[in-house]
């Protein structure tokens, strides 16, 4: 992208919030387990009794170091989260000599029995800064691994497309002919099937999983980026330096990948903005379905999925702070592709 249109895109006040947003996500996202509260793979750690606890509780924990595991080391803590969490236990009260705590069961429960504090063992508040959800689980941390989870199939998915639609899309608009006629067939098939019915079957075929989520998701946006590309390669090969391109004895794979797309990425980079954008929502209506990101796997959908109910009570927060999430995500997606499209135009220029 030239440096002119990054200005542009800069001062569009609306592209620079965009784009804020979408660097602030990526950055937290690839923090991930470093800066969770919950380090444990898929911030998965329970504690029932703090169930549904709202924003800002603070709460008294009790740590305990895992015996029976070995240390995760640094690439795969950041990776992975902690192979070897400390176990945590939500505490009632501790003696006034600090010596024995008593376990907390939850709101309106009996509180547990007096237990001494062994070695290994110590006291320290924790807060749940967005609160917990139903079961217990530290809904930050899970927000943070859930933006993991998105972005990734945002970028895995526009990846396959680009790969998959580029080179059909270019051979389509060079070649012309049975080549032509034959790539549209299969667009125009692929097309009239729709998306998301298309997803949920590749996803039953592939299996339910993460990576299954990618595959899917990838194998239906490519059809877009064909008909731009073809349309852009169709429209460049009938200019000068391609006949000269021609003339000098150049290959027909040179032609098109050295002279001619160069030429064509700027309508391929705001669909990609665009596709990103559509990845993540078919991402996050697949784990509400339950066949996208298995539990206990954190997802945006998944957590909407398993909190919608609580939209009409006292803890909205729930369900409504990832659709909040995936609304700016996607909007910032959707707004810089219009600006890029403003900023890439040459007839703006």
């Amino acid at each position: 992208m030239k440096s002119s249109a990054f200005w542009k895109i800069l001062k569009n006040p609306l592209g620079a919030v965009s784009i804020g947003l979408i660097v602030l996500f990526v950055v937290i996202s690839i923090l991930g387990y470093i800066i969770t509260p919950d380090s444990s793979p898929s911030s998965n750690t329970m504690n029932l009794a703090m169930a549904n606890a709202p924003m800002g509780t603070e709460v008294l924990m009790l740590y305990s170091q895992s015996e029976s595991c070995s240390e995760s080391s640094a690439l795969e803590m950041w990776f992975f989260g902690d192979a070897c969490p400390t176990r945590i236990t939500p505490v009632a009260e501790v003696s006034s000599d600090g010596g024995m705590y008593r376990e907390y069961l939850g709101p309106g429960e009996e509180q547990g029995e007096w237990t001494e504090i062994v070695e290994g063992q110590y006291i320290q508040e924790y807060t749940y800064l967005l609160g917990a959800d139903k079961y217990g689980r530290d809904l930050l941390s899970r927000l943070i691994l859930g933006g993991r989870v998105s972005i990734a199939v945002g970028f895995i998915s526009v990846f396959i497309s680009l790969l998959i639609g580029v080179p059909l899309g270019a051979a389509a608009g060079y070649f012309g002919g049975w080549v032509d006629k034959s790539v549209m067939w299969l667009v125009n098939v692929v097309w009239s099937i729709p998306t998301l019915l298309m997803v949920i079957a590749l996803t039953f075929v592939l299996g339910k999983g993460f990576w299954q989520v990618f595959v899917a998701v990838g194998l239906t946006m490519w059809v877009e980026v064909a008909r731009v590309v073809r349309g852009q390669v169709m429209g460049l090969r009938k200019m000068e330096f391609v006949e000269a391109a021609k003339v000098l004895g150049f290959s027909s794979s040179r032609i098109i990948w050295k002279h001619i797309l160069p030429n064509a990425w700027a309508p391929v980079i705001v669909i990609s903005a665009a596709n990103f954008a559509s990845a993540i929502l078919m991402e996050s209506g697949l784990s509400f379905l339950g066949i996208g990101a298995q539990p206990p796997i954190p997802s945006w959908g998944g957590i909407i999925r398993d909190h919608y109910a609580y939209i009409i009570t006292g803890e909205a927060h729930l369900s409504v702070l990832p659709g909040l999430c995936i609304m700016l995500l996607v909007l910032s997606f959707m707004v810089l592709g219009n600006t890029l499209r403003d900023a890439l135009d040459v007839r703006s220029a």
